[in-house]
Parts: structure tokens; sequence; C-alpha cells
């Protein structure tokens, strides 16, 4: 499937790729290419399979998911670039470098999700399956504020106008298929492809608080890539660009300009 895109920056910039994860859509990268990438690159963030204005049939597996990217790039006529994948987008990363190592320059991981243990999958999938709805955009940020995560007021007042829908029944719901969600979740459970199958420079980015990136997996990352990888932490919740956006916009920044730093 060739999924939705969101741009910004020249059209004949060097391309970096965003890759959302769950529940959301490609516009949560705005405010970081606006501010920090844009001005010196081509900035592509697809809504995956089942989110936003993409498609939302399934099957909705990781191997799907994956080669929706590759398509979707192709027909961008993105051949290489630097990824920065959040969550789910982390590990679609590390799928597409077994699919297409060549398609990666480097690896920005933002608290990816490499590989979540089964009764947090269950949890997760569990919880995915209620009626989120909503009165109104208000309830709905107060929702989030109200589960005591640093997230910034104004960044969901955008969340709420760019991504929540009013239904039929007068209620708002965000704009993602909660089928696809819950398949999403269980995929997370599977394997991951070994971390030595990064073979470019990667910044894996994990909000240590929050703990979805495991001590265990951060080990197996220094041992496999050594010299390649560098670890940044930062404090709050699991949506970095969120809850610590300047930490996390200053080294994705400082990363990406490395990739033009070198000839």
């Amino acid at each position: 499937m060739e999924l939705h895109l969101h741009e910004w920056g020249d059209p004949g910039a060097q391309p970096v790729v965003c890759i959302h994860g769950v529940n959301a859509h490609g516009r949560r990268f705005r405010r970081l290419a606006e501010d920090r990438l844009a001005k010196r690159f081509r900035v592509l963030a697809p809504d995956l399979r089942g989110h936003g204005f993409s498609g939302w049939e399934p099957p909705w597996t990781i191997a799907t998911h994956a080669h929706d990217i590759l398509e979707t790039l192709d027909a961008a006529g993105v051949r290489t670039a630097p990824f920065v994948g959040h969550s789910f987008g982390g590990r679609l990363i590390l799928e597409l470098a077994v699919l297409d190592p060549d398609r990666l320059a480097r690896v920005a991981l933002l608290d990816p999700a490499i590989q979540i243990l089964p009764h947090v999958g269950l949890d997760f999938a569990e919880r995915e399956r209620a009626d989120h709805a909503y009165l109104s955009q208000e309830e709905s940020i107060q929702a989030r504020l109200d589960t005591g995560v640093p997230t910034p007021r104004e960044f969901l007042e955008e969340e709420a106008a760019e991504h929540l829908v009013r239904h039929a029944d007068g209620r708002f719901r965000f704009r993602y298929c909660q089928s696809a969600v819950v398949s999403m979740y269980g995929e997370l459970c599977t394997p991951p492809p070994p971390p030595e199958t990064l073979t470019v420079p990667t910044m894996l980015l994990h909000a240590s608080e929050f703990g979805l990136v495991r001590e265990e997996q951060l080990d197996a990352y220094r041992a496999a890539l050594g010299d390649r990888l560098e670890i940044v932490a930062v404090t709050g919740g699991h949506i970095v660009y969120w809850d610590a956006y300047d930490e996390t916009a200053d080294a994705v920044e400082r990363f990406l300009a490395a990739s033009q730093a070198t000839p």
C-alpha cells in the first residue's frame, strides 16, 4: 500500500524519513520538522496503515507495514535516507534494516518498542479494545494530563485539532483503526532482528523512567554496535518528542547534522 505522506522542506534536499508509533500519525513530527529539520532536509512522515489518512485495511503485520514504507518511499523517489522512528516506528526501522539495508543511511530510534513482554502486550491490547471516545477536544486533553505525564498543553491542543474526528454519535475519537492497533501490540511481542542487523550509525534515545527500553536491550545494542551506537536518556513519558521535546529535538538535530558533515 502506498501510504499518505506528510512532507516539509525543500523537495530537492536530502531526505529524512520519520516513522510514528501506534495510535499516532505522521504529523506528530511537524514541530520537530519545522523547528529543527526542514531548513536542511526534506522530511517525509507517512501515516502507517490503519492510521491517519492512509488506508485502514488489513493485514497489519510488521512485515506488511515495512513493505508499505518501502513502496511509499519508492514512489517518493527516496532510495536512501536517515530514518527517525518512535516506538513501533523504531521496531519497523529494525525490520527495514533486514529487508533493505542500503535504504538506511543512519538511524535515530526514539524510545523504540524493540520487543515488548507478552503480559505488557496483552495489557496494552486489552486497553485498546475500549471505546476511547470524548465529548470534546478539551476532555481528551484533560484525560492525557490527568495521567501525570509532563506533556505541554499546547502539544495536546495541536494533537486534538489534528487527530480527533467527530463521529455520528457526537463523540470525538482519534483517527486510527483500533483493530490495527490491537494487532500491532501482538506483533511487538515477536522477536526482533538482532542488534547487529544495524550496520549504520545509530542513536537510541530512551525515556529511562518509562522503561519501555529494558536494560538488557541496551546492553545487547552496546555489545553489538560498539562505537556505532550513541545512547541518550531523557526524562518524561514514552512520547519523548512531547514530554522531552527540547532534549529530543537537540539530540535528533545534532545526530542528523552529522549525516551532512560526512563526505
